[in-house]
């Protein structure tokens, strides 16, 4: 006979998450703020994109963006020189941001004077993708130097993602990338996902994801 003890472990490790993304969105509705949680690896240029995004949104919509990272405020510096309401958010190591840490960086940045919120979180493809944050739609940004093959080997930021910015297009010339590869790959996953080649520092395709975004938006605030 065993001299231990089976527990089946029946309760999600993430229902504390989960409960506490469910506040986040009732205070987002409450104060009728739209919230977007934005993702990539490392240096696939959400920053630029946003500062895009911003350029484009900024005059209709009052914008709040919460910059996470590990260390250094160099991404709100770049983000507050545009107007928009800016917060830096240090995680002290951690990879992502739970629906906890979101809502501390939104009760903190005040969200009663911005229409739309973007999270951009930790530039990370696993970890992120396992936390509900509380937001009402997930967007990811793949640049082409990172290949086509992404979704191959992280299937579930592809899966839990609404739209997906395909970034750096003015570079594709130069790399071994193909888009129709990547969007019969990511649809296979996702066949709901909607899809934006871009580039950001060109500005060549933005107004597609632009457009999308603030249709979202409009959705959840009225």
């Amino acid at each position: 006979m065993e001299n231990f003890k089976i527990i089946e472990i029946k309760k999600s490790i993430y229902a504390d998450n989960d409960e506490a993304a469910k506040k986040v969105r009732s205070d987002m509705k409450e104060s009728n703020t739209f919230l977007l949680n934005l993702m990539s690896s490392p240096g696939s240029g959400k920053t630029t994109t946003l500062v895009q995004t911003i350029k484009l949104v900024n005059n209709k919509y009052k914008i709040g963006v919460l910059e996470a990272d590990i260390d250094s405020d160099v991404d709100a510096i770049k983000i507050a020189a545009t107007g928009a309401k800016t917060i830096q958010l240090h995680t002290g190591g951690m990879c992502h941001l739970d629906a906890k840490l979101t809502k501390q960086g939104l009760d903190e940045i005040g969200v009663d004077d911005i229409d739309i919120a973007i999270l951009e979180n930790v530039g990370n493809l696993v970890c992120p993708a396992s936390f509900d944050t509380g937001a009402n739609k997930n967007a990811m940004i793949l640049s082409v130097p990172e290949g086509d093959d992404k979704p191959l080997k992280y299937p579930k930021m592809f899966k839990i993602c609404d739209a997906l910015i395909v970034n750096k297009m003015d570079t594709i010339s130069v790399f071994d990338f193909d888009l129709e590869t990547l969007k019969e790959r990511v649809l296979k996953l996702n066949p709901n996902i909607k899809i934006f080649p871009i580039s950001a520092k060109t500005g060549e395709g933005v107004q597609s994801w632009v457009e999308w975004l603030i249709e979202q938006a409009n959705s959840e605030l009225n």
